[in-house]
């Protein structure tokens, strides 16, 4: 028999790492999943990203796969009933619909190669006119929208910093998923051109509730009664935004 010190040490048996992706099957559609492992949580948490295109989980430290996969075949059931409201097939396309302002507007495609993306009344009913190839119908839309919103958006800010007393530095749009808005301390605004699809009181609260971090940059009591004096509607806006914002987001102009 060899002695203690001449034998060769055993490894200790590693625990097969939770893979970081994957993809689930859920209402009848693939949804990919994200895993990250955080050292602060303490228990596992699922979230659904905005418009239901994919799933985000935490996991604390040393979580197996087995655990993984236990949580997620007990949440399947809360998952469908989440998941079923979006179709998984909301691409935008000639003859669907979309809301500009709050209002539905039927997509038509001109078929012309050159022309204006423009909103226009035909025969009584609300449509947005696009024009070139029909492939690149969903980016055309996507300009289209991120034009409006900014028409709106510069003149709402303008509107409750001259209130506010307040200026604003800079004003941009992009695509972020979440948040519908942001403002930073050199005073940079932030909107999610897809706010334009929603009511004009919508879009006048989110205008209101960025400008009013000019002042107070939290979400404490004196921010809220600052935002509500400047968008007395606030409440109906945030709860319009909370039913319906995740379809906004939904829409695939890709």
């Amino acid at each position: 028999m060899f002695p203690q010190f001449l034998r060769k040490p055993t490894r200790a048996l590693r625990k097969p790492k939770v893979p970081e992706s994957r993809e689930l099957q859920v209402a009848g559609r693939m949804v990919p999943l994200a895993i990250r492992e955080n050292l602060r949580a303490t228990r596992i948490t699922l979230r659904i990203e905005p418009g239901g295109r994919a799933l985000k989980m935490t996991i604390p430290k040393g979580v197996r796969e087995a655990d993984v996969a236990d949580f997620l075949d007990r949440h399947r059931g809360w998952l469908e009933v989440k998941l079923s409201k979006y179709s998984g097939d909301a691409k935008v396309r000639a003859g669907g619909r979309l809301a500009l302002r709050g209002v539905e507007h039927r997509i038509h495609h001109t078929g012309q190669l050159r022309g204006i993306t423009e909103a226009v009344m035909l025969d009584g009913e609300p449509v947005i006119r696009v024009s070139g190839h029909e492939e690149h119908l969903g980016r055309r839309l996507s300009t289209f929208l991120k034009k409006e919103a900014r028409l709106d958006l510069d003149r709402l800010v303008a509107i409750h910093t001259g209130r506010l007393g307040k200026r604003a530095k800079s004003l941009t749009m992009k695509d972020t998923r979440s948040r519908w808005g942001s403002c930073s301390w050199e005073g940079n605004l932030s909107f999610s051109w897809r706010i334009v699809m929603a009511p004009p009181e919508v879009i006048d609260y989110l205008a209101a509730h960025e400008v009013a971090h000019l002042k107070e940059m939290n979400h404490g009591p004196q921010f809220w009664a600052l935002c509500k004096s400047l968008c007395p509607g606030m409440d109906e806006a945030k709860s319009w935004l909370k039913r319906h914002g995740s379809e906004l987001h939904a829409i695939d102009f890709d």
